[in-house]
């Protein structure tokens, strides 16, 4: 239906009063954090969905070019059971966790560092960035021993021993944007690879390189009072309070392994770590450059 009223003209100074009111409140961060190394663990849907993956892009270019010095640090856990669907591997679990024999180990490797990293490294030449990517095994970036879960053997699933971060600290120096999959060498000359947990690796990536943030994305607001209430979110928690939040089940579930792993970077030194909302267009430029912020951190 055809009406002849006219439309509602938006006024462009209050446009251009907001947008300028925008950039003003980012200012004091923009300074904060150039020249800082910045540790983003990548996953969840963010990095499933291709408009969410996009975004993501495009934050870490942004990041980058304003001279911020970002790590990105990525899992693959969906694109891995896909490939061993493809070729007809059926998956062992032991305690909730894949065992990982030689051939799935393969899969893995071939996966995270064949195609993953080089489709992350390609999205971001595409956004502008200058990215390169790496494997845990390159330069020794990551070394791992063989885990057991419960005292039962996991096969080729380990527990990062040691990082040398040198590598990453040469490419940031040239104002690239390290790109990691976690697949990680062998201890003592050991010739194996291990797969490793992306978020654990990523934090202890985080305190190798004396960061000055830690953030994971997620498929969650952050840490909910009430998981069915969004409203419910707790922006900050301090570290001593952890185990109060985790004995009232407050924090449970999956999202205890993950507030590890920002209590392993926190307690390794790095002063602010950050659960946010992946699914959230540009959530990153949110919780970097607005006085509102975005998610829980742990601090």
């Amino acid at each position: 239906m055809n009406s002849n009223k006219p439309e509602k003209e938006t006024d462009p100074r209050l446009d251009n009063a907001h947008w300028a009111g925008v950039l003003v409140q980012a200012l004091p961060y923009f300074k904060h954090w150039v020249g800082k190394i910045v540790v983003v663990k990548y996953g969840g849907n963010a990095m499933l969905n291709e408009d969410l993956k996009k975004h993501v892009m495009e934050d870490i270019v942004l990041l980058s070019t304003i001279g911020i010095r970002v790590v990105l640090v990525h899992g693959g856990g969906p694109e891995i059971n896909n490939m061993l669907g493809r070729v007809g591997k059926q998956s062992t679990f032991v305690n909730g966790l894949r065992y990982t024999d030689s051939e799935t180990m393969e899969i893995v490797q071939m996966v995270l560092t064949g195609k993953l990293n080089k489709d992350i490294v390609a999205l971001l030449l595409e956004n502008g960035g200058r990215a390169v990517g790496l494997s845990g095994v390159d330069s020794g970036l990551l070394k791992a021993v063989r885990i057991q879960k419960d005292g039962q053997d996991l096969g080729f699933v380990g527990e990062v021993t040691e990082v040398n971060p040198e590598i990453i600290l040469s490419l940031l120096e040239q104002n690239f944007i390290p790109v990691v999959s976690t697949v990680a060498l062998g201890c003592d000359g050991e010739n194996v690879r291990y797969n490793i947990n992306a978020d654990t690796a990523a934090a202890k990536i985080a305190v190798a390189l004396q960061a000055e943030k830690f953030v994971q994305l997620t498929n969650v607001p952050g840490v909910l009072k009430d998981v069915n209430d969004p409203s419910s979110l707790i922006q900050r928690i301090h570290i001593n309070d952890v185990d109060r939040y985790i004995s009232e089940g407050i924090i449970a579930g999956g999202m205890i392994p993950k507030i590890e792993c920002c209590m392993l970077a926190r307690n390794g030194g790095v002063p602010r770590t950050h659960i946010i909302d992946g699914r959230v267009p540009h959530s990153l430029l949110i919780e970097m450059f607005s006085d509102r912020g975005i998610g829980t951190m742990i601090y």
